[in-house]
């Protein structure tokens, strides 16, 4: 008897060891962390190989690491979190991809077209660039950063501050942070992060707020980076060897300056506008959860 009631103390033991470890790993912070440390460890990974090679290969590598992080984030979700991922669901992945690209494009060749209209910027086309090394290259690190920045910021963080407080927080906070990440870039300032917070923060957590996927996002933030890159416009900073040469006039507030056009005005302003309408959809349509996605069993 004696023997009996010391092994039902046991499996209840070793249950509640169990149960808390499995809580453990399915606390928002620690599968965010998790999940974003493999993703960041593909991601670089895969950069010091494409820097070995050029051309398609790169491209090629770019893809495989895509791959990769969406399985890490797949994999993050369904044994860490024990979640469903809806949003990085192959079903309708084509048009919101195709959708956001297109949002993407009107966003930055609208923001770059103003500032030229306005004298800030006049565009002449390189003839000595070679365009297909132009294409590959612009294709290769807008596609790398869409994918592997998306997942951490929409996908992870933001996920895992909604589940512990709301998505007004999470807004907020992924917002923030990724304007943050911005500040080691060339030419960065003060300024210039909280312009990234507001015209790419909150644009892309509205986007996902509004979409309810990934693949939007990812396509907003591709073509984002990719037209800016074509034309010859610092990405963030860093320089682009464009079809275009750039030529800048007028105050840092209206061109950017070194860190580019996302540090002019104008696209701060251009992004609110096309955020607020999705913010305000999502709060007509409540109901609708994002962060509160089905639970696996």
């Amino acid at each position: 008897m004696k023997k009996k009631m010391s092994e039902n103390k046991e499996m209840l033991q070793n249950g509640r060891n169990l149960s808390a470890r499995s809580s453990f790993w399915r606390f928002p912070i620690v599968w965010m962390i998790v999940g974003a440390i493999g993703i960041v460890l593909i991601d670089t990974l895969f950069r010091r190989l494409t820097e070995q090679v050029e051309g398609m290969i790169s491209l090629v590598f770019t893809l495989v690491m895509g791959f990769l992080a969406i399985l890490v984030y797949k994999f993050t979700l369904t044994y860490l979190a024990r979640r469903s991922t809806p949003e990085i669901s192959r079903q309708r992945a084509g048009i919101e991809t195709v959708l956001g690209v297109l949002t993407g494009t009107i966003f930055i060749t609208g923001s770059a077209f103003i500032i030229m209209a306005l004298g800030g910027y006049s565009f002449q086309w390189a003839s000595s660039a070679d365009t297909s090394s132009v294409l590959i290259s612009s294709i290769e690190a807008a596609l790398g950063a869409a994918i592997v920045e998306e997942l951490i910021f929409r996908g992870l963080m933001f996920q895992a501050i909604d589940k512990l407080g709301g998505k007004p927080l999470a807004l907020a906070v992924t917002s923030l942070f990724f304007g943050v990440a911005h500040l080691g870039n060339t030419g960065a300032t003060l300024y210039s992060a909280f312009a990234i917070a507001l015209e790419a923060g909150v644009l892309l957590g509205a986007a996902f707020l509004w979409r309810r996927n990934l693949w939007f996002t990812m396509g907003l933030h591709f073509a984002w980076n990719a037209i800016e890159g074509l034309l010859g416009i610092p990405v963030s900073g860093h320089s682009a060897a464009g079809l275009f040469t750039v030529k800048v006039n007028g105050a840092a507030l209206l061109t950017g300056g070194d860190f580019g056009l996302e540090g002019s005005i104008v696209p701060v302003v251009v992004s609110l506008l096309i955020s607020i309408p999705m913010l305000i959809w999502t709060a007509r349509n409540r109901g609708v959860e994002v962060g509160n996605l089905p639970v696996s069993k």
